[in-house]
């Protein structure tokens, strides 16, 4: 499964947090939804791509959300440094490829 344009929207559609850690946190919370309608979790994730405004320190601050979230297990990932995304307030975008492994 291909999942792209995790953003760091709430229930409502309203952008959580305006820090990069806080929406990290949210655009995996979300995937986590998407992941479980499809009977996929994280340890089937085999890819990221995290996207991420603004400096240095936004790209840090994603990447340590990022760490928090998957502990020593991080999967494969490209950390990039982007101009803007979609909302106004967005900081933070993340795509992932899961696949289920065959028993």
């Amino acid at each position: 499964m291909y999942v792209a344009g995790q953003v760091p929207n709430d229930a409502t559609g309203d952008i959580v947090g305006d820090d990069a850690h806080t929406q990290t946190l949210q655009c995996f919370a979300n995937l986590d939804t998407i992941l479980g309608c499809y009977g996929f979790d994280r340890s089937d994730i085999q890819r990221l791509v995290i996207y991420v405004v603004g400096e240095q320190n936004n790209l840090t601050t994603a990447w340590q959300a990022v760490t928090d979230t998957f502990s020593s297990a991080v999967p494969p990932a490209t950390l990039l440094g982007v101009a803007r995304l979609g909302y106004p307030t967005q900081l933070v975008e993340v795509d992932a490829t899961v696949v289920k492994e065959s028993a």
